[in-house]
């Protein structure tokens, strides 16, 4: 017999698939976050100034949203008082329950450096170092099993450089064209919550780009990197994170390609080298819905150092900082970070976490 009552139509067929179009939780897309805002940064390599920047976060389904994190497509463009200037597009992807992952990004810089001088070829405490040039890299990734993925790189570098004295240095190729080209590998651990401002989980990172001459730079040459990154909510409102990182340079390197020590409290070109070692803790209590509050410190290590100074010492970091959220969403934050060192002191403010 049909299924169906003559007279009134009814359909008395089981539920076999539900209606999709009433169900607006886990299959329907979200709306996108986009934000945009001028942002003034201070920091003691590139001084006071401001970046235009914005970011476009796609749309995800509820069951996209336990599983991955959001694509994200950003553009920037900054201007500093020391008349540095840069632009920059970035892209990155998740595809298939983050199975797959992309980054890419191109841009141009026009930076006017400052750096510590070894004190055997100058008299002046600092010189100057001007950078400019434009660069394409592109990373992709999969999954390997549970929370590893592998996968490979390219970076390509095409920059002028020039001091304001001329210094004698084996360690790094200071020539005024220094281009570089590089395939490379990437592998990675990652369980964070959210990888913008993470509260838990763990993120172990190794890089190594192989930069050679039979593919267009200017000098074969090594890159190695490695970082862990590890969160804790310890309660609602307080999450510690520290992290290592480390960094080895083999063969002679553009000097803009140094290792340096990803620190707080001095200028990044302060301390190059050829390896570098750093590590950090990190208290973050969250005030309310937007203000926090951080305490922070570490120290760091450069080995091979350009300037000679403190090399193979201790070199500390230590401060506190200011938080504001701006896209809750994506737990995106302003900060302003007073850090000290041995000898310096400096205030950070800019966009997103330090690590």
């Amino acid at each position: 017999m049909p299924a169906f009552a003559q007279g009134d139509k009814t359909d008395t067929r089981p539920a076999i698939a539900p209606d999709i179009r009433e169900d607006g939780t886990r299959l329907k897309l979200q709306r996108g976050d986009f934000v945009a805002v001028p942002i003034p940064i201070s920091n003691p390599t590139l001084d006071t100034g401001i970046v235009a920047g914005a970011a476009y976060f796609y749309p995800q389904s509820e069951e996209q949203k336990k599983r991955q994190p959001a694509s994200v497509t950003a553009a920037a463009g900054i201007y500093t008082s020391n008349d540095s200037r840069a632009l920059a597009l970035v892209q990155q992807n998740y595809w298939r329950q983050d199975r797959w992952r992309f980054t890419g990004a191109l841009g141009a810089a026009d930076l006017r450096l400052s750096l510590l001088a070894p004190p055997d070829e100058t008299d002046e405490p600092k010189v100057d170092w001007r950078i400019d040039g434009s660069f394409i890299m592109t990373k992709i990734a999969r999954r390997i099993s549970g929370d590893w993925y592998g996968g490979v790189s390219f970076r390509a570098v095409d920059a002028n450089q020039s001091l304001e004295t001329e210094i004698t240095e084996q360690n790094f190729d200071t020539g005024a064209d220094v281009r570089s080209v590089g395939t490379g590998l990437v592998f990675e651990f990652d369980s964070r919550d959210m990888p913008l401002n993470s509260y838990s989980g763990l993120h172990f990172k190794v890089d190594a780009l192989f930069n050679d001459k039979a593919i267009g730079s200017n000098q074969t040459y090594q890159s190695y990197s490695t970082a862990l990154r590890s969160y804790h909510q310890l309660t609602g409102s307080l999450v510690l994170a520290w992290e290592l990182q480390g960094c080895q340079r083999g063969g002679q390197a553009p000097l803009w390609d140094a290792c340096t020590i990803k620190l707080r409290g001095f200028s990044a070109t302060d301390y190059l080298g050829k390896s570098t070692a750093s590590g950090q803790v990190e208290a973050r209590w969250r005030l309310g819905k937007r203000w926090g509050l951080v305490g922070f410190g570490g120290s760091g290590w450069v080995g091979s150092s350009f300037s000679g100074i403190r090399e193979n010492e201790s070199i500390p970091s230590y401060g506190v900082g200011l938080r504001f959220t701006v896209l809750q969403a994506k737990r995106i934050n302003m900060r302003l970070d007073f850090a000290r060192s041995r000898d310096s002191e400096a205030i950070h403010f800019s966009v997103g976490e330090a690590f």
